[in-house]
């Protein structure tokens, strides 16, 4: 039985990516790990990072990015799906640039991949979902973040990233250019497992969390109607008040170790008090998200109400 690792990133280090890391967290369980690796700006060494981990599992492509072709994101799953393409394993384990598997459940999803490998109706399987936001020790307990992800997923051509890479779909006859269409595509059934993903998309420093959110925002609409928007914003990003979140209280992945030792932009977080008034609120600031959640964890012991679900379940593997 083969895994492949599939990814894509552009411009890791000008954005505060931790990439390395995350090929590094599954590079042990893999057979080989593609990554797409798009235009990068000048200066930046997305590709020295890479070659920096020193495995022979690793194989890079390079890609140019087109906006214009792919806009509304799906610049994002195009890119997602170079890489897919080139994975000759018979299950595919997708890492977006931000997300990080700790070692303890590297054996749960080795063993989930064996035992499901000749099932063929199973099509992928869900990851459950922690996301880190500001820094290492809070993260989000709320309506506004999917709590699972479908993560892998069988080596099917009929098999493509969706929307803007946050999931998959099986879409025949595909054209491989609207990856944003509905009509005609079939959500994968899928597993979950007893396993999560760490998501440190929102923990960065504030300079590097503000001009990350404009590169997505430009990914998603465009650099004209972004240079608008971002006309007059602040060089920083304003994450809130952390007491708000949910405490991390367990370990972080060990190929995390040296990332989060950098970590020295405590003194420009808020850790209690109000929200700046002057700013748009963040989801889960609302008054709606928060009535939401208290019903979703207080009430409901967890379940979540709507959202996004893009699959399938056919049940929880334990």
């Amino acid at each position: 039985m083969l895994i492949s690792g599939f990814s894509m990133i552009k411009n890791a280090s000008k954005l505060y990516y931790p990439i390395k890391e995350a090929v590094m967290s599954i590079l042990p369980i893999v057979d080989e790990f593609v990554i797409a690796i798009g235009d990068c700006d000048e200066g930046d060494n997305t590709r020295e990072l890479i070659e920096s981990i020193g495995s022979d599992k690793i194989k890079i492509i390079d890609t140019v990015w087109d906006l214009e072709k792919y806009p509304n994101g799906m610049e994002n799953a195009h890119q997602t799906d170079i890489a897919k393409k080139a994975c000759s394993g018979e299950w595919l384990f997708y890492l977006q640039a931000d997300e990080v598997v700790h070692e303890k459940y590297l054996d749960t999803i080795v063993n989930a991949c064996k035992k499901y490998k000749d099932d063929k109706n199973i099509e992928g399987f869900l990851f459950k979902y922690k996301h880190f936001w500001g820094d290492y020790d809070h993260y989000h307990i709320s309506h506004g973040w999917y709590p699972k992800e479908i993560r892998i997923i069988r080596n099917n051509p009929e098999i493509h990233s969706w929307e803007s890479a946050q999931s998959f779909r099986r879409i025949p006859n595909f054209d491989e250019i609207n990856y944003r269409q509905q009509e005609g595509t079939y959500k994968l059934k899928v597993i979950e497992i007893d396993a999560y993903i760490y998501h440190y998309g929102w923990v960065r420093p504030p300079q590097y969390m503000q001009a990350k959110k404009q590169a997505l925002d430009t990914v998603h609409k465009g650099s004209k109607k972004v240079a608008e928007i971002y006309k007059n914003a602040p060089k920083e990003f304003d994450y809130g008040p952390l007491n708000k979140l949910a405490v991390f209280k367990e370990s972080h992945p060990k190929v995390m170790k040296k990332w989060i030792e950098k970590f020295d932009w405590k003194d420009k977080l808020q850790y209690s008090g109000k929200p700046n008034p002057y700013r748009k609120k963040h989801k889960h600031e609302k008054l709606k998200y928060k009535i939401l959640t208290f019903v979703e964890q207080k009430i409901l012991g967890g379940k979540q109400l709507g959202g996004f679900r893009n699959y399938i379940l056919l049940k929880k593997e334990k």
